[in-house]
Order: C-alpha cells, then sequence, then structure tokens
C-alpha cells in the first residue's frame, strides 16, 4: 500500500520532491522534460496523424523525415538506409554521434505501424486529460517519442558531449522484409559495434521492464496416406487416413508440449480432403472434402514460440518425434522455418535493470522489475541480443496495441522520457 500512494502522490505532484536521490545534472533533465511535454505531445501527434502502415511504404518515409530534423535537435547526423526494391520496404532511418565517454549505446524503434491505408483512419484524439488514442500512439509512435525527447533533454543541457549513440528505427519492425539476412543485416551490424541495446516497444506502465522477449519461428506439417473408400477406414488394409494421422499429431503436440513455460506453438492454417491445394507462397489453401472418400493428404502450417535457443531446438525434436509416430497407412514430415531469435534473459540484461530499478526510486516511481517474456512476442531487439545486452519496453504505455482504439497513457507519458533520459545519461557516464 506504502508503494502505491507514493507513486500515486508522485504522479499528482511532480518528481521533484522525490529526486533525493538524483545528482543535479539529473534534476536538471527531469525539469528541462516537464517543461517540453508540450512539444513531446505535438510531435507525437504529427507522427500518429501519418499512416505508416508497414507497406506503405511513402507513409514510413514521411515519418522518418518528421523524426530526422528532431535528431538533428539532438545534435545527431542521420542517414536513410534503403533496401532492395524486391523486399517491398520503405528503409531505415539512422541516426547517430560518436564519442568515447560512457557506453556505446544502440536505441531502438520503429517507423511503422500494423495499420494499412485501406484499414480505417485513426488520427491522434485526447480522451481525457490522461488519455489518447490514435493509429500507432502506444506501438510504437509514443516509445519512438520518448527516445527523441530524453535525448534532446541530454543534448540541451550539454550532456551528450562525447558520447556514443546509434539509434536504428527501422521501417518495417511490424512485417520485416524477407529474407531479414538483408532487411536486417545493416540493423545487425551496427548493434555489433555497441555494448547494450535500449529498445522503446510499449511499457508495461512504469514498473516493468522486458529483460526477455520471446523468439517466434514456424513450421509446416504434411500428411499423406493412403486413399480409399471411407468404409474400409481403420482397416489394416484402409489406414486411418491423413486427417486422423494429422489430429493423432496435433493433439499430441498439445498433450506432451503445452505445459512447458514460455513454449507455445500455434497451428494456424489446416487443409485436408479427398483433394486439396495448398499455396505456401500465399498461405492460402483450397479443398473438396467428399465424406465417403479416406483423405490422401493435409497440411497445417503454424508457429513456434520460445524463450532460450535451446528450448526450441528440444521443442523441435520432440515434435519431429511425435510425427515419426504414424498410425497405419500414413506417413508424415514436418519443416521448421527460422524467424525472429529470442532475447535470452541474461545477467547483462539484468545490470541494465537495476541501473533502472534505482532511477525509478530516486524518482518516487516505484521499483522496477522484470516483465513476464511470455507476455511478449517476438521484436527488432531479438536479431542482436546474442551481440550485446539489451532492455525492451522503455517507450510509452497504453493499452489496445495493433487494435483500433490503441490507447497512451498521458499521464506516464513525461515519466517514461526522464527516466528514459537518466538512463542514457548514467549509461553514458559511467564506465
Amino acid at each position: 500500500m506504502k508503494k502505491i500512494l507514493t507513486v500515486v502522490l508522485a504522479l499528482l505532484l511532480g518528481n521533484n520532491i522525490f529526486s533525493q536521490g538524483l545528482s543535479d545534472n539529473e534534476k536538471r533533465i527531469i525539469d528541462y522534460v516537464n517543461k517540453h511535454i508540450p512539444d513531446a505531445e505535438k510531435l507525437l501527434t504529427d507522427a500518429v496523424n501519418i499512416n505508416s502502415g508497414t507497406l506503405n511504404k511513402e507513409g514510413v518515409k514521411k515519418v522518418g523525415a518528421l523524426f530526422t530534423p528532431e535528431f538533428h535537435k539532438a545534435g545527431f547526423s542521420t542517414e536513410w538506409v534503403t533496401l532492395p526494391d524486391s523486399l517491398k520496404r520503405a528503409g531505415h532511418l539512422v541516426a547517430t554521434r560518436k564519442g568515447k565517454k560512457g557506453k556505446r549505446i544502440f536505441i531502438i524503434g520503429h517507423l511503422d505501424t500494423v495499420f494499412e491505408p485501406d484499414m480505417p483512419a485513426g488520427p491522434f484524439i485526447r480522451l481525457n486529460d490522461s488519455t489518447a488514442t490514435g493509429q500507432g500512439v502506444n506501438d510504437m509512435k509514443g516509445g519512438d517519442v520518448v527516445a527523441i525527447m530524453a535525448l534532446q533533454a541530454l543534448q540541451s543541457l550539454g550532456l551528450l558531449e562525447d558520447v556514443s549513440i546509434t539509434a536504428y528505427f527501422t521501417g518495417d519492425e511490424e512485417k520485416a522484409g524477407t529474407p531479414t539476412r538483408i532487411s536486417r543485416a545493416d540493423f545487425i551490424e551496427r548493434a555489433k559495434t555497441c555494448e547494450l541495446a535500449l529498445a522503446f516497444e510499449s511499457a508495461n506502465g512504469l514498473n516493468s521492464v522486458a529483460t526477455a522477449r520471446r523468439g517466434a519461428s514456424g513450421w509446416i506439417l504434411k500428411v499423406n496416406a493412403k486413399t480409399g473408400h471411407s468404409a474400409g477406414v481403420f482397416s489394416t488394409g484402409s489406414g486411418y487416413g491423413a486427417i486422423y494421422e494429422a489430429a493423432r499429431i496435433l493433439n499430441q503436440f498439445r498433450e506432451e508440449l503445452s505445459n512447458e513455460k514460455y513454449l507455445t506453438f500455434n497451428p494456424g492454417l489446416i487443409v485436408g480432403g479427398s483433394e486439396m491445394n495448398y499455396d505456401e507462397s500465399k498461405a492460402r489453401g483450397e479443398a473438396i472434402g467428399k465424406t465417403n472418400i479416406i483423405s490422401p493428404s493435409v497440411v497445417v502450417t503454424g508457429d513456434l514460440r520460445f524463450l532460450t535457443e535451446a528450448q526450441k531446438q528440444a521443442a523441435r525434436e520432440k515434435m519431429k518425434e511425435i510425427v515419426n509416430r504414424h498410425l497405419n497407412g500414413t506417413s508424415a514430415e514436418i519443416r521448421f522455418q527460422d524467424g525472429i531469435p529470442a532475447m535470452e534473459p541474461t545477467e547483462g540484461n539484468s545490470r541494465i535493470l537495476k541501473t533502472i530499478d534505482e532511477i525509478s526510486r530516486s524518482m518516487g516511481i516505484g521499483s522496477t522489475q522484470a516483465g513476464d517474456p511470455g507476455a511478449r512476442g517476438a521484436g527488432d531487439i531479438s536479431y542482436i541480443a546474442k551481440y550485446v545486452d539489451c532492455i525492451d519496453g522503455l517507450g510509452a504505455s497504453g493499452r489496445g496495441a495493433h487494435a483500433p482504439g490503441e490507447i497512451i497513457n498521458l499521464k506516464e507519458f513525461p515519466y517514461l522520457i526522464q527516466r528514459a533520459a537518466l538512463l542514457i545519461y548514467r549509461l553514458t557516464h559511467t564506465e
């Protein structure tokens, strides 16, 4: 109860009365952010009012053009990283400044949203004094603004001299251009030159950040079987058919693997019948089902989400074992497709969390802890997690991401900008 009252008072009265653990420079940072919240909200409004669905390349570039001068205000040089036309993606905005002081930081944002131009418009609208709605307001244009305003605060106070920071705002996070070995090549190489990464995907409130995120991959199951008159199904001569075999496999996946923490596998499409066609390039199938014919083929596609590479590999081996327990008259094979790797929990990630927790306590907004990795999907930070220490979930808070009516919490917005600025300051001013 004491912690709850402290946070409420901090939100209502401002942080300064609780900032006993902050240095004079850090108090100046908080004051600067408080004075420039109207600027932050204006920038957020302008960004949200540009449709930047991943496939809307011009819209993505417009958001990049909006943010470019904002990075210049923070003393960064900028460039636009183009991608091959075959990827059908806009490209990425990269902002850099070089120095030798403190940790070399890689900041991650993204310019695109899930809302394409053919969807209903979702402009920035204030709902009341504490919330606003709009396409991407939370995921993740709010997070982009948190990062940019934090950097501007530090620059305005002369606190970015001789630091090394790369801010990389991708243009296709929601639907990465494939192959990702091309669309994420520059992203990964630049991250490797840094020591740690801070990602500004949406926050789960003031008191939780992500020290781990699950990875995502895919699988396709193909089942073949003897066909014939349905009167013979189950018999030694006719066997069970492809549909029963597919059902057996999926059910045994559920029975033998579904209780493992952080492991999920969802069949998203199943096609089977007396005649069946599946187009893998379009993830589309069609079938004719005659009930008096034993089905000769089935295709199932799904995803596989995991917290560690070891967990992914163990799950794949178990799934292959289950697939190989063929029912009479059937055969099956499963093929796996790599997607986004996991951001595994590490000691290095926990060390960054400790710094964030110290800052949060000094600000008077309570402790900050590691959130549940199972509550987050994969993200851009996962591509580089094996190279650098990482934290995610530093962006705007709210709810309803990826859905009409997405909301940002405007009351928490200033505190998240302040904390981001304080975190970057401490990381760049300590060895």
